[in-house]
C-alpha cells in the first residue's frame, strides 16, 4: 500500500501575504519551503518576481528559487519532479515540506498529477503559434469549442497552455480533459490547503503599493540587465507580468508611469484570475485564513494540528 504524504500548502494571490505567513509557519514547524512559482526559479528576476531576501533565506530553507537561467524552460512537470524529489528529502531530514506559491497550476500538478506525456508535434505546433499570432481570442475560442473543460481550467491568457491543449487534441484525436480523466495513480500526498484572506480592496491596494516598490527598487535596470545579458526578449521568462511590460516598453514611445498603471492593472487582472481559480478547484478543501499580521500563524498552526491528528 502506497503511504500518503501529509503536506501543508499555502497558496493566494499576488500580494495576499502567503510568503511571509509561510515563512512564519516554517520557523514555528521546523519546516522548509518549496516554491511553487513559475518564475522565481530563474537567476537575475529577483525584484519582479518578489523573491524572499536573504534574510527570510535563512530563517528558513527555501528550494526551487534561482535554479535556472531565464533562458532555460520550466514546467509544471518539472516543477512536480523537482518537488517531489524534495518533499521526500525533506521528510528523510524530519521536517515538515511547505508548498508556498501563486502559480496553483503547479501545486496541482504536484497534488493531482498530470495527464500522460504525450508526443509533440512540431508540424502542428507551428500552425498553432501561428494562429495565435493573427488572433488569441480565435484560438481560445476553438479550444472553447473542442474542449470546454479544458478551456475553463487554463483560461483565455495562458498561450502557452491553450496551444498544448490543442495540440493534444491535434495529434491524438482526444481532448486533454479524456486524457486528464484516463489518470488512475492512487494520491501521494494529503495536502492541507491554506490562504491568507484579504478583502479585494484590500488586496489591489497592496498590489499597486508592491509594483511602485518594486520600480523603487530598481526594477527598470534589472530588466535591462536581463535584455543585455542575451536573453531574448521573447523567452518564456520574460512573459512573467511587470518584465513583459518593460520590454514592450523598450519598443514603444510610451510613457513609464503608462507602463506602471499597465503593470498595475495586469497584476490585479492575475489575482482576481487567482482567486476565481481557488475557489473553483479547491471548493470546500481550502481553509481561508488571517493574514500573518492580523494572528494568521494561530490559524496555522491550529489547523495544521488537527489535520496532523487526523491522519
Amino acid at each position: 500500500m502506497t503511504e500518503v504524504t501529509p503536506l501543508l500548502v499555502i497558496a493566494g494571490p499576488t500580494a495576499s501575504g502567503k510568503s511571509s505567513l509561510a515563512l512564519a509557519a516554517a520557523q514555528a514547524l521546523d519546516g522548509e519551503l518549496i516554491s511553487a512559482d513559475a518564475f522565481a526559479v530563474y537567476r537575475g528576476m529577483d525584484i519582479g518576481t518578489d523573491k524572499p531576501d536573504l534574510s527570510a533565506r535563512k530563517r528558513a530553507p527555501h528550494h526551487l528559487i534561482d535554479i535556472l537561467a531565464p533562458d532555460e524552460l520550466y514546467s509544471a512537470g518539472e516543477f512536480a519532479r523537482r518537488a517531489g524529489t524534495l518533499i521526500n528529502e525533506i521528510r528523510a531530514r524530519n521536517k515538515l515540506p511547505i508548498i508556498v506559491g501563486g502559480t496553483h497550476f503547479y501545486i496541482q500538478a504536484l497534488i493531482e498529477g498530470l495527464c500522460p506525456s504525450l508526443d509533440r508535434d512540431r508540424a502542428i505546433r507551428e500552425k498553432l503559434e501561428s494562429a495565435w499570432a493573427e488572433d488569441p481570442s480565435e484560438v481560445f475560442e476553438e479550444l472553447i469549442k473542442i474542449d470546454p473543460a479544458a478551456a475553463r481550467r487554463i483560461g483565455a491568457k495562458d498561450r502557452q497552455r491553450i496551444l498544448r491543449a490543442l495540440e493534444v487534441f491535434e495529434s491524438s484525436g482526444r481532448p486533454l480533459s479524456e486524457h486528464w480523466k484516463l489518470q488512475s495513480e492512487p494520491p501521494r500526498y494529503r495536502p492541507l490547503y491554506l490562504a491568507p484572506h484579504r478583502e479585494r480592496e484590500e488586496l489591489y491596494a497592496r498590489i499597486n503599493e508592491r509594483v511602485d516598490a518594486m520600480f523603487a527598487r530598481g526594477f527598470v535596470a534589472e530588466v535591462e540587465a536581463l535584455l543585455e545579458s542575451g536573453i531574448d526578449p521573447g523567452s518564456h521568462a520574460l512573459k512573467a507580468i511587470g518584465y513583459r511590460e518593460l520590454v514592450e516598453l523598450r519598443n514603444q514611445d510610451r510613457e513609464i508611469a503608462e507602463t506602471i498603471e499597465a503593470i498595475k492593472t495586469s497584476s490585479r487582472h492575475f489575482a482576481k484570475r487567482q482567486l476565481t481559480w481557488l475557489r473553483n478547484h479547491q471548493g470546500g478543501h481550502l481553509h481561508w485564513v488571517r493574514p500573518l499580521e492580523r494572528g494568521g500563524l494561530e490559524d496555522v498552526l491550529d489547523l495544521w494540528s488537527r489535520h496532523a491528528e487526523s491522519l
